[in-house]
């Protein structure tokens, strides 16, 4: 199989069979291979997963609670923020967080992710005291909350060290950080794409600090705009070196760029239009780099990072099982709401209940693993179960229960009005909806 390839790639795949080390310059080189080169890379990614993994293909019960949209940043790739002065700006009210997160529970979730904008003049305190309220209610609850950047901006409105909030919000009952904002770990890259953003110093500086005081994290890559295969090389042995360092990363999530609403890609066609130049803002990865992303993933941080995720909101389910057959043994969550990718124009929906990720797994012959945010299983299926689970009663309905992005930013009884943190009472999204 190797030797049928470009004989450095078959050298590069055969040194990562053999448990050796792939460089920055030898990831790059795999990822300018295409061809049959492809497929020899899927299938040295799947060989180090089954090695890894086994049979064995994850997924956890989980929803996405991103209780505001405002944001003092205003980064190229998001469709989901909104300036305060706009209309389209929400801030949930702490009740409907607290019922959001019940019902998660009440449908089976063991974990509620929780990330949103960066409001203008937030209480320091905000993420902190929010923790603390969804713990008082959901003592069992795993609290996945708040990226890199929200962490920073939460030490800076408090005026204290990035150490000092994160220790405030493990005290409150975080129990792991979304490794999100990381986008490209290259400065110029970053400076381009969405300047102001926090820094690969800063974003470095709250994962391995969060690592220190025992609070675990995720890792990421946006990858698909103007970034170089170069870049994604370094992308990737950058995390595997922190990871050499800490061991606090879980997993590994590629996120591909979804461009239909970035303002950053419109941009760059208006330019086009207007300058008749070439840009080189991609409209997010091709199938082909997809694979490529999360296969040289697999093949680089193997040894230090043994969960690679597929995301089945970005790829949708059939390429998220192709993706299974190049390095990934975890399809995510079932969400429940989910807003950021959504907004930016994916189309995949916002629910996927677990019998049908079950489904997708048992179709190319994996057994489904329910586990937790940490990687502990909770329950390996070897069969499916004979009654329907919560999920599934309740995805026929699951706009109308949950509610869209669309929905959510034209709310009058939720819209921003200057405040620096959630108000603590406002009607529920069940009151709204029973009254409309």
């Amino acid at each position: 199989m190797v030797a049928a390839v470009d004989s450095e790639v078959a050298r590069i795949l055969d040194k990562s069979l053999s448990g050796g080390e792939v460089t920055v310059e030898e990831g790059t080189r795999l990822f300018d291979a295409d061809g049959s080169a492809l497929l020899a890379i899927m299938a040295t990614a799947d060989e180090l997963r089954k090695r890894t993994n086994g049979d064995a293909v994850s997924y956890v019960i989980n929803r996405n609670i991103n209780f505001t949209n405002v944001c003092i940043k205003r980064c190229g790739f998001c469709a989901f923020s909104r300036d305060h002065r706009q209309e389209e700006g929400y801030f949930l009210p702490l009740n409907e967080i607290v019922r959001r997160a019940r019902e998660a529970a009440e449908l089976g979730a063991t974990e509620v992710c929780v990330q949103a904008g960066l409001p203008p003049k937030m209480e320091g305190s905000l993420y902190i005291d929010l923790t603390r309220e969804l713990k008082a209610e959901l003592p069992k609850m795993h609290i996945h909350g708040f990226s890199p950047e929200e962490v920073l901006y939460g030490a800076i409105r408090s005026k204290c060290s990035i150490e000092d909030y994160l220790l405030g919000l493990k005290a409150a009952g975080v129990g792991s950080l979304p490794g999100t904002s990381a986008e490209i770990l290259n400065q110029e890259v970053r400076d381009r794409i969405a300047a102001g953003r926090i820094t690969v110093e800063q974003w470095t500086e709250v994962i391995k600090t969060a690592h220190k005081v025992g609070i675990p994290t995720t890792s990421t890559i946006m990858f698909g705009h103007i970034e170089t295969n170069a870049h994604r090389a370094a992308h990737l042995a950058y995390l595997r070196n922190i990871q050499k360092e800490t061991g606090g990363f879980t997993e590994f999530v590629p996120l591909s760029f979804v461009h239909e609403e970035a303002p950053m890609f419109a941009d760059a066609v208006a330019k086009s239009r207007a300058e008749g130049d070439t840009d080189e803002m991609r409209p997010g990865a091709t199938g082909a780099e997809v694979i490529k992303m999360h296969a040289i993933a697999r093949i680089m941080l193997h040894g230090w990072i043994d969960n690679i995720q597929c995301s089945w909101v970005k790829e949708g389910p059939k390429l998220a099982q192709v993706l299974l057959s190049a390095g990934c043994n975890d399809v995510g969550g079932t969400l429940m709401n989910e807003s950021i990718s959504t907004s930016a124009g994916a189309s995949y929906g916002q629910l996927v209940p677990p019998s049908e990720l079950r489904r997708w797994i048992r179709d190319i012959d994996r057994v489904p693993v329910q586990r937790d945010t940490l990687y502990n299983v909770l329950h390996s299926f070897e069969t499916e179960p004979l009654e329907p689970e919560a999920l599934d009663l309740v995805k026929a309905d699951a706009s109308e229960r949950f509610g869209s992005f669309a929905e959510l930013i034209k709310l009058d009884e939720w819209r921003y009005s200057g405040q620096r943190a959630p108000s603590l009472s406002g009607p529920t999204w069940v009151e709204i909806k029973r009254g409309s």
